[in-house]
């Protein structure tokens, strides 16, 4: 099963603990850690679904392509990160 990982900053407002998760794709992942903690999909998705502007997330240390529809793959062996992007100058 994939590994999903949640950032510091994250894990600051709610717990949030890495986790074994079922899915196939991104989505599925993500949707799966939301059943189990229900309040972290307002911090990570948009009204649409799509990741938040100031959300970034990594499968295997690289960037997803898809961060409307999530679709991107994950294998068993995966980790994906999500982070709280900086921005500023």
């Amino acid at each position: 099963m994939p590994k999903i990982a949640f950032t510091p900053a994250l894990r600051r407002f709610l717990a949030a603990p890495a986790m074994e998760v079922e899915g196939a794709t991104v989505g599925e992942a993500l949707a799966a850690a939301f059943a189990v903690q229900p309040a972290l999909r307002g911090y990570v998705l948009d009204d649409q679904g799509a990741l938040r502007r100031h959300v970034a997330l990594y499968v295997n240390g690289r960037p997803v392509s898809d961060r409307k529809g999530l679709g991107d793959s994950v294998g068993a062996r995966d980790r994906i990160y999500v982070f709280q992007a900086l921005s500023g100058g």
